[in-house]
């Protein structure tokens, strides 16, 4: 009996559940005649983003589109020329198929030029990319309007940029480096002169507030889809038909209770999901094979080692301090949605510590859980929790730690 559910950085699970209005969304972006907005795709770890964005690839290349684009990382970001380096590996892989005649001058006797097949492969859109002068935009844009023709004739709609891990790049006004700005103003500009290169950007809630501080056109360029958790039937749907689909198979199945129990456990989150069923499901067939016939879900036991696998090393990352006021943020009743500075500082339990944190204490600190990747700040001067689910966890730690204190 092999396991259906899938817990894992971007792995697809068995069924897809509760995202057919995201998909609806994105279908309308593929009908563009000019690109008028391009995607943001965001939303805390662990909603499906990564997933998401690969069903989203077959759903262009059926409407005709090319698909290029990988993950943002750090060193991506480190410069204007890095940059340029990431989108011209990323154009070479779906203009490689392509192929350019060139005319080479005649050599030696020859008396006439020849024409040569050239395969616009990453050499040679480098080689065309050094040599048109200007700075690194003018160079990409060169490029870019370059290769449109043979986009054109192959009768494509044009070719989406898809970058997952979006919120890693930056500009850096220190070194004089700007590879975010870089990138808004290069789709800019082709947009505007009727070139469909579409982009496609994935990542974390603080994503679209850098867009927009990058450059404040960004804000109208771009449709943000903000994934949220499953509803209890979307999780029901996620947890069954993986089943259902192996019942021939499978002597395990979840009734109503069970369902319940993993919509509570997980609250709708994606991954959480795809945890805890994987979980349950291992351990019921370890009964099967016992002679034993399955209990209910263990929840208190997988929310353990959900608490050991996801969340200590967060946890880890936290000074006492640090902790202290998380927990007080947990204890807001909106710690689960978003708090602000004021809020925090006049709560009941802030107020009962033997240091009441000020305002600008907290201010500083939430600029260092920010950089821990606890919290993060959204564009309304708001805070949030980074990671799912971070709340409960912090509430039982407490639980756990006064327990140890009274005994």
């Amino acid at each position: 009996m092999r396991n259906p559910f899938k817990p894992g950085a971007g792995h697809m699970p068995p069924y897809l559940a509760g995202r057919h209005q995201e998909s609806e969304d994105f279908a309308k972006l593929l009908n563009q005649d000019v690109i008028l907005k391009n995607l943001v795709l965001t939303g805390l770890r662990g909603l499906g983003k990564t997933v998401l964005l690969e069903t989203f690839k077959p759903m262009a290349i059926q409407e005709g589109w090319l698909w290029a684009g990988t993950d943002l990382s750090e060193s991506t970001s480190i410069s204007e020329e890095n940059l340029a380096t990431r989108l011209l590996t990323d154009l070479s892989v779906a203009m490689s198929p392509f192929v350019q005649r060139r005319e080479v001058p005649p050599v030696g006797f020859a008396q006439e030029t020849r024409t040569v097949p050239v395969h616009l492969s990453f050499p040679a859109l480098r080689a065309l990319f050094d040599s048109i002068p200007g700075l690194a935009l003018d160079k990409l844009k060169g490029v870019l309007e370059s290769v449109w023709p043979f986009i054109e004739a192959s009768g494509k709609k044009g070719i989406i940029f898809a970058y997952d891990e979006a919120q890693n790049l930056s500009d850096h006004a220190k070194k004089d480096q700007y590879p975010l700005s870089l990138l808004l103003d290069l789709f800019q500009s082709l947009q505007k002169k009727g070139y469909r290169y579409m982009l496609a950007m994935v990542g974390l809630p603080t994503l679209f507030p850098k867009l927009v501080e990058a450059r404040t056109f960004a804000e109208r360029m771009f449709t943000v889809m903000t994934l949220r958790p499953l509803s209890e039937s979307e999780t029901t749907e996620a947890v069954r038909t993986p089943i259902e689909a192996a019942k021939e198979d499978c002597p395990i199945s979840f009734d109503d209770e069970s369902v319940h129990q993993v919509w509570i456990t997980s609250r709708g989150y994606p991954y959480f999901v795809q945890y805890v069923c994987r979980e349950v499901f291992d351990v019921w067939v370890q009964a099967i094979n016992a002679g034993s016939l399955p209990q209910s879900v263990p929840g208190e036991e997988i929310t353990a080692k959900l608490d050991s696998d996801f969340f200590a090393g967060r946890w880890a990352k936290a000074t006492d301090r640090q902790r202290e006021l998380l927990g007080v943020i947990a204890e807001l009743p909106n710690a689960d949605a978003e708090f602000t500075v004021r809020e925090i500082v006049e709560s009941p339990s802030n107020k009962a510590l033997e240091r009441p944190f000020s305002s600008s204490h907290v201010n500083q600190m939430l600029v260092s859980l920010a950089e821990s990747g606890l919290v993060y700040k959204n564009r309304y001067g708001k805070y949030s929790f980074a990671v799912p689910l971070l709340g409960d966890f912090i509430t039982r730690q407490k639980e756990q730690q006064e327990m140890k204190e009274s005994v």
